[in-house]
Order: structure tokens, then C-alpha cells, then sequence
């Protein structure tokens, strides 16, 4: 079976993301970037299923910039045997991304889409159910745990009240949580071999979307910095503050 990951390239999660001085966007210019954290789970479970036997190919894809390049040939190098990018300098918004990955999928005919519940950059958590809506599949969102299993995978999502165990029939959509596994270091050697697997690059009039964002993001600031901490004397001063001066009882 093949299955499709898809990946975003997202601001490095341990440097400290800066506001431009105009306040229309997050500085990326002469950044550190990464693959989005959740991607990174969901391109090692498809590693590990292809480990176990239940799948033939891993087909990454990314859309953005050039410079997706990169990210993309890092996910060859845990594992993955081809990559796309679907090259555009646009703003990608989550229907954009549903809708490109809908024609990949189109194009590709994998068994399993793997995506990440949400990218931590913009934080939406919508492009996987929006996918899944497009194409008409089911759907299993914040995954834990996943068990291919003939026409169908039994798996296991994290849910406000724990945990819910459901079977999906495939192909399907699902999404990786945090739990679900922890990615594997990518050596030296396999960055060397990942740099002779295919990419293609395409752009998004091939396959006959338009990215056009819809939304218009009016202004970004940054969180007002938190102000400092005070000692109480005991419980009494305590509850005092929280009534009279933080309001909260």
C-alpha cells in the first residue's frame, strides 16, 4: 500500500519567534526553519509501517517555497522513497492545502494520507478534516495509535474524556498526535543516499488549483510581556489579591 505524507516547513520550534515591525506577518527572513513537529510524527509512522511490511511506498509532499526543498529531502532521509513540492510563494491557508492535496491524491492514489493534527506555526488544525471532506474518506484526527488491518486500520485517538478506539476503512485521512511516536534521528549517511531520491517540483496550475489565500490577516503582535511575580504572606493575603486585585474571585 502507499501512503501519502504531508509535511510544512514552519519556523524552528526552539528559537523565539519575532513579529515584523510592521505587524503583517512572523519574520522568517534569515531563520531558522524546520519540518512542523507534528509532520515529523506523521512521516515516522509511515516509516514504521513500511518497517512492519503494510506499506510499499512513502510519498512525501510539501507546498511553499523553494526552500521546502529542504524539509522535503529531510523526510527521505528517515525514510521516505519520493517527494513533490508543489512550489508557489503564496500565503497557503488550509482549504489551499486540502485542495492541492486533494489533487496529489488524485494523481498519486495512495491507501493512507498521514498528515500532523495541526502545524504549530498557525496552529489551525483543519487541513486534514478538510481533506478528508474534499475526497469524501473517513477520518480519524489526533491519532495515538494506528494498526493496519486488511481494508481497514483500527485506531486509537486522544479525545477530551482519554481515549476512543474506532476502525476506519480505508483509504483514509488521519491525523498524528504527539503521543504517537517519537521520530527518529536522521543520520549522515541517509542524509547523503536521501539526496538521490526523486523530488519533483510542480506548481499549482498544473494541477489545476488556485492557492488565492481568502483569509487577510489584519494585524500580528506579540503576547503583552507578563508581569512579575509577588511573595504572599499566607492564605489570607493570598485570596486577598485574587479577589481584589487579579479580579478572578
Amino acid at each position: 500500500m502507499k501512503v501519502l505524507v504531508a509535511i510544512k516547513r514552519v519556523v524552528d520550534p526552539n528559537i523565539k519567534v519575532r513579529v515584523k515591525t510592521d505587524g503583517s506577518a512572523v519574520e522568517t527572513a534569515n531563520v531558522k526553519m524546520a519540518m512542523n513537529p507534528f509532520c515529523e510524527i506523521a512521516v515516522e509512522q509511515a516509516i514504521r509501517m513500511k518497517e512492519a511490511g503494510s506499506v510499499t511506498e512513502i510519498v512525501v509532499v510539501s507546498i511553499g517555497v523553494m526552500q521546502c526543498q529542504e524539509t522535503l529531502r529531510t523526510a527521505l532521509a528517515m525514510g521516505a522513497d519520493r517527494a513533490i513540492l508543489v512550489e508557489t510563494t503564496a500565503e497557503i491557508q488550509p482549504l489551499a492545502v486540502a485542495t492541492v492535496l486533494q489533487a496529489i491524491v488524485g494523481k498519486e492514489r495512495p491507501g493512507l494520507v498521514i498528515m500532523g493534527k495541526q502545524a504549530i506555526d498557525d496552529d489551525c488544525n483543519q487541513s486534514g478534516q478538510m481533506l478528508a471532506a474534499l475526497l469524501g474518506w473517513p477520518q480519524a484526527t489526533f491519532i495515538s495509535k494506528i494498526t493496519l488491518a486488511g481494508d481497514h486500520a483500527d485506531i486509537t485517538r486522544e479525545v477530551d474524556g482519554g481515549l476512543e478506539n474506532i476502525s476506519v476503512k480505508l483509504p483514509a485521512v488521519v491525523t498524528a498526535d504527539l503521543r504517537l511516536n517519537e521520530p527518529r534521528y536522521v543520520t549522515l549517511p541517509n542524509i547523503m543516499k536521501a539526496k538521490k531520491k526523486p523530488l519533483e517540483i510542480i506548481k499549482p496550475d498544473a494541477l489545476g488549483v488556485d492557492v488565492t489565500p481568502r483569509l487577510k490577516t489584519v494585524k500580528v503582535a506579540e503576547p503583552p510581556k507578563r508581569g512579575a511575580g509577588v511573595k504572599v504572606a499566607d492564605v489570607a493575603d493570598l485570596v486577598n489579591k485574587l479577589k481584589n486585585e487579579a479580579k478572578v474571585i
